[in-house]
């Protein structure tokens, strides 16, 4: 090889380390703000001193013990539900503690005690406050519908909703670790708990026995995980002897709200029935905390996939930094984000709503921008129980089947052909 070309090969492979060096600079610019922004983004993990100073005041103003407060018993017969309590943990004025009466008198509100800490960490009125604690707004909305999903008209046997071909969910409960305060099925929280009788669950296999083409069904309620282990045993291995049945999916927030519930005896249940599909819904990187990590750990080692559907709530979650941050801190502990659902027009939810354009932007910025684990799906739920629609930016410009024109996620306008080498 001649010297001169040798010279050659080192000048063009010094151009491309410059062409390749400059696009890595203009590629770090593009989330610059988000960098400088997750410093005021705190996860769970970021407040354990706030956290730990909030456990300390509930379990003197509850006059319990650490052992306690590590028992899922204890913090459901605990849950703070009573103006009284929160007057003792925190110097909320008369007007407020009058509101959040006010709006008990309509809706039922109940907040474990872990999760109550979690709100005093985040700060009264904060993004885990606002979803556990009443708000004047919930008895000001007069525009929302008790049931925008039509799950009365989707009910073709007892305790079942069926929306789509070869799937369906047993609601077996209408329980709930902390009645979130923009809960789609609030209309079924009632004054008391109430877990379905077994009749009503045996009717709902036996519909699933009849019809063949079901080959998942999704265990919900209210909190499915809220159930015994040992109805969760029968319940789990009932669908287990199906043989259509192919895979098993759990509705629960537990690992948000109630980590404690998370035990070696449930996940000896679950370990029994694989698959078993687990989604639960993270709203917020306050969220995230060792508590949570811990269940989903004991949930993996258990056989379950873990996966998260977050809600859009205003003011909670509605900013793309807030949705990248929390997506993050959710693959550390190995849920996979799933869904992103648009909030439902619930009666007494109408301050959570966003208008659609939040969603598309956070999903502008999220994909691309980080990695494609970290990209759920944003879902708007079509009316009257017609299923999820998913919704997308425009990436396509002109569509001409064999060639089309893309907008890239950096809003470059780039034609592709798909038999010819681009």
């Amino acid at each position: 090889m001649s010297v001169n070309l040798r010279q050659e090969e080192v000048q063009l492979e010094s151009k491309k380390r410059l062409i390749a060096l400059q696009r890595a600079k203009e590629l770090r610019s593009r989330i610059d703000g988000y960098l400088k922004n997750k410093a005021n983004i705190p996860s769970g993990f970021e407040v354990q001193e706030a956290y730990q100073q909030a456990k300390h005041k509930l379990l003197q103003v509850l006059q319990a013990t650490e052992d306690q407060w590590h028992d899922w018993h204890w913090q459901m017969a605990n849950r703070i539900s009573d103006v009284t309590v929160i007057s003792q943990l925190l110097n909320l004025d008369a007007a407020e503690l009058q509101a959040v009466q006010r709006v008990g008198r309509q809706y039922r509100w109940a907040v474990s005690p872990y999760y109550m800490a979690l709100a005093m960490a985040g700060g009264i009125n904060g993004p885990v406050w606002r979803q556990a604690v009443p708000s004047i707004e919930e008895v000001q909305d007069r525009s929302g519908l008790e049931d925008p999903m039509g799950e009365e008209f989707t009910s073709p046997a007892p305790a079942v909703t069926r929306r789509y071909p070869d799937r369906l969910i047993i609601n077996v409960t209408n329980q709930c670790a902390m009645y979130c305060r923009h809960c789609q099925r609030r209309r079924n929280i009632g004054e008391l708990d109430l877990h379905k009788p077994r009749k009503i669950l045996e009717a709902a296999l036996q519909y699933v026995r009849e019809n063949k083409e079901i080959r998942d069904v999704l265990i919900t309620g209210g909190d499915a995980l809220l159930l015994s282990d040992k109805q969760l045993d029968w319940l789990l291995s009932q669908l287990d002897q199906i043989p259509h049945v192919e895979i098993k999916r759990i509705g629960t927030r537990t690992p948000v709200t109630l980590p404690q519930r998370i035990t070696p005896e449930l996940c000896a249940v679950l370990e029994k029935y694989p698959p078993i599909y687990i989604n639960t819904q993270f709203n917020h990187p306050l969220e995230v905390t060792p508590e949570a990590k811990k269940a989903c750990d004991m949930l993996i080692k258990a056989g379950v996939v873990l996966g998260n559907q977050a809600v859009l709530l205003k003011d909670i979650n509605n900013d793309p930094d807030v949705m990248k941050r929390l997506n993050h801190k959710l693959l550390q502990i190995r849920v996979r984000p799933y869904y992103i659902f648009h909030a439902k027009a619930v009666k007494g939810t109408r301050h959570f709503i966003t208008g659609v354009n939040d969603g598309i932007n956070i999903m502008e910025q999220l994909r691309g921008y980080t990695s494609g684990l970290a990209v759920p799906t944003y879902i708007i739920n079509a009316p009257n129980g017609y299923g999820k629609t998913p919704v997308l930016p425009q990436y396509i410009v002109e569509n001409h089947n064999t060639h089309v024109t893309l907008r890239t996620w950096e809003k470059r306008i780039i034609p592709y052909n798909v038999k010819c080498k681009q």
